[in-house]
């Protein structure tokens, strides 16, 4: 080869050489490229996808705490509403007749003892409008109680069927039928209301105008909520249950703590009747001047309002609420 032929030659075989390089290197470029892109790609949904879906779901479960709070804002407590809160099947006119009998037994009672006009009509308005009602406030306190005692234990069925497989209508209707009261009748109806056509959630903020407390409050809101934005039922039930179990011990502990004020308020509140009984056997004579001169009746009455006044303030100190 001659010399004028060797730039040639070295020209052609870079050219050779470069073409060879193109040839290998552009796909695997290209692959690294497409690569690239589909890592971005990924990461895109992934990222900011992601966050989109959690800030979706939230603004699900806000709108769906809305609209439970929207259907129970307007309940009214209404005598039949009392009535069913107390755990009794009667009717409006059946408390009107109650509450008329109350009234004259009542009367009656007071009328035999004092022979006095306006301390019968006193007795009869107190025997038929405050008695029904107290005795209507007492038996709701009575089942509600019991009902937060059962409550958690209901949960736990749900949350075992759930996971099992079992559909949420069918868990409601076995406790319906093998809980024990005031549970099975709750739930009972609560089966009733979805067999009349009401959807789960409905029939839970029903469940919640008769037993108007934050355990059943909390309950309606998370089957509200999974009913409408969905989730993990079962673990939602789970931790429900065992924060619900976490308060019945608190509130046990705070019982247990109070009970020493709580003895001392009742043996304070007791005192004056001990001793009126005591000194009325000792010495009857002196003591009855109370209840026959006009003087003794002003300081009877003077001394009920202020004792009274000291037993609800003593009442108020030693309640605690969990």
């Amino acid at each position: 080869m001659s010399a004028a032929q060797m730039p040639l030659a070295v020209g052609l075989a870079a050219v050779a050489a470069g073409a060879i390089a193109y040839v290998v290197l552009t796909p695997l470029m290209s692959g690294e490229k497409r690569a690239a892109k589909r890592r971005q790609s990924v990461s895109m949904v992934t990222s900011p996808g992601s966050r989109a879906a959690t800030v979706n779901r939230r603004e699900q479960v806000a709108k769906s705490l809305k609209e439970i709070d929207a259907k129970r804002g307007g309940t009214k407590v209404t005598l039949e509403l009392k009535i069913a809160r107390a755990g009794l099947t009667w009717t409006k006119q059946k408390y009107y007749v109650v509450s008329a009998i109350m009234a004259v037994v009542v009367g009656l009672a007071i009328f035999v003892i004092t022979s006095n006009k306006i301390a019968t009509l006193a007795a009869i308005f107190a025997g038929g409008f405050g008695l029904p009602l107290y005795v209507l406030s007492f038996l709701r306190k009575r089942r509600i109680n019991a009902f937060i005692t059962e409550l958690p234990t209901a949960i736990d069925i749900i949350t075992r069927g759930v996971r099992a497989g079992i559909p949420v209508g069918d868990c409601f209707r076995i406790i319906s039928r093998e809980a024990e009261e005031p549970i099975r009748g709750e739930f009972r109806q609560v089966v009733e209301s979805q067999t009349l056509g009401l959807t789960l959630g409905d029939a839970m903020v029903r469940m919640y105008d008769r037993v108007p407390v934050s355990d059943v409050n909390f309950f309606a809101i998370v089957i509200g909520i999974q009913g409408k934005s969905g989730g993990n039922l079962s673990e939602a039930l789970s931790n429900l249950s065992r924060v619900l179990r976490e308060r019945k011990k608190m509130a046990g502990k705070i019982e247990a703590m109070s009970m020493e004020a709580k003895a001392s308020g009742g043996i304070i509140a007791a005192l004056p009747f001990i001793v009126a009984t005591l000194t009325y056997i000792s010495s009857p004579d002196y003591i009855s001047l109370l209840w026959t001169t006009d003087t003794g009746k002003m300081a009877l009455v003077g001394s009920a309002i202020w004792m009274s006044i000291g037993v609800f303030t003593m009442k108020k100190m030693i309640s605690f609420e969990v």
